[in-house]
């Protein structure tokens, strides 16, 4: 259904206050030299995004272009193994094979309509720089892509794609070489080039209003939800709703039109990385404190001083060390439930569910499923959990345990 009119959220968890904060979290704090690029985004971007030219094309893209709507899959062996009702939001089914494209989508047809005809994004797992490098092709538009120096190595075949879309990937060297760093340098390109460049943000992150764009554009899934879970279960509120949450794109969407209901539980799972206290890790709300990254407010992994310390996790999509201010203000609130799964936790998770339904997870998604074993179920209540991408880009990952999986 094409909506033309732009919601009135006021006094809702779904949007922030016109300065951008959720609670005490958002905000826009940014250099000087962006405030006309993301001025002109925050006085424009509502507007847009729902005027019905806009969302007859954008609705349009995401049915024949990224195969929307994604099915809502009973999982009967997992849901035989918890002894309860669990349900798989099939993102990794998206053309893309991750929730991605559906913001990828919505922000390059935005950047068109403001006169952009450069487009830059960062990329940690790989599957936002795929999303935004297919959607400039479809468009036409010039694409270059930051990413980590490291996640570059693990993630050799996203690596191809997007260069194979005609995108230009940049390595950034710096730090960590992780999401953290190619931030940063795409950040610097924004600076540069301010005037006929669009920066296509991938999660809830990054200075007003960019956190409320991208959830609204990412809402597609619970949205769906919402329409698919009748038919299934003759109810259209779970139980609970879960999610891996690094930056947090497909958590934001998979919640955000379950935010205002307090029945329906929501919960997030980060990265323990090594484990929570092992020096190697990506929780941020266990190990976070209130700061400033990348443009806004939120809880963020740092030393007493201020310096960000560097993430850690097998997954490139969670190796972050902050948290979106939508996030942080659920956590703070006590509105989500936030959990943290390991490495190891989240093998054996990918392992089991590729066993128990024929379905290969993305690492960032098998933290979600990880949390499985932290929870108690009954047997009428029912859980979706956002299978936010496919494994595909983390087969070598998976291939150097499989000899091994019986000790994953």
């Amino acid at each position: 259904m094409i909506n033309t009119t732009i919601p009135d959220n006021k006094g809702s968890f779904k949007q922030p206050d016109i300065f951008g904060y959720y609670g005490k979290f958002g905000g826009a704090y940014i250099p000087e030299m962006l405030h006309r690029n993301v001025e002109e985004l925050r006085d424009n971007y509502l507007k847009l995004m729902y005027e019905e030219s806009f969302q007859k094309e954008f609705h349009a893209l995401l049915k024949d272009y990224a195969g929307r709507p994604t099915p809502l899959f009973f999982a009967e062996r997992l849901s035989e193994q918890y002894k309860t009702k669990i349900y798989l939001k099939r993102e990794d089914l998206n053309h893309t094979g991750a929730h991605k494209i559906n913001n990828a989508i919505g922000q390059v047809l935005l950047a068109q309509r403001l006169g952009k005809k450069r487009i830059i994004a960062e990329t940690g797992a790989g599957q936002h720089g795929v999303a935004t490098a297919t959607v400039c092709a479809l468009k036409g538009l010039e694409c270059i892509v930051y990413m980590g120096e490291v996640d570059m190595e693990r993630q050799q075949p996203n690596v191809a794609r997007m260069e194979m879309l005609g995108a230009k990937v940049m390595p950034a060297t710096s730090g960590s070489k992780t999401l953290k760093d190619a931030t940063n340098e795409a950040i610097r390109d924004w600076i540069n080039n301010p005037n006929n460049t669009h920066y296509v943000i991938g999660s809830v992150v990054g200075p007003h209003p960019y956190p409320d764009m991208v959830a609204r554009f990412q809402s597609v899934i619970s949205e769906e939800i919402k329409n698919q879970l009748p038919e299934k279960e003759g109810t259209t509120y779970p139980t609970r709703v879960m999610a891996c949450v690094g930056g947090g794109s497909n958590a934001a969407g998979a919640f955000y039109h379950f935010l205002d209901d307090p029945s329906v539980q929501l919960i997030a799972v980060e990265a323990a990385g090594c484990g929570i206290n092992s020096g190697m890790s990506a929780a941020t709300t266990q190990l976070g404190k209130t700061g400033i990254l990348h443009g806004s407010k939120s809880l963020v992994m740092q030393t007493t001083d201020g310096q960000v310390v560097e993430p850690h996790s097998i997954s490139a999509g969670l190796d972050y060390p902050g948290i979106g201010p939508l996030h942080a203000h659920l956590y703070e609130s006590g509105r989500a439930k936030f959990l943290s799964a390991t490495d190891t936790d989240a093998l054996k998770a990918a392992f089991n569910l590729a066993r128990k339904e024929g379905i290969i997870p993305a690492l960032e998604s098998a933290h979600a499923l990880a949390a499985l074993e932290q929870l108690q179920f009954n047997q009428h209540e029912v859980t979706v959990i956002c299978l936010s991408g496919r494994g595909d880009k983390d087969l070598s990952t998976y291939m150097k345990v499989m000899g091994n999986i019986k000790n994953v």
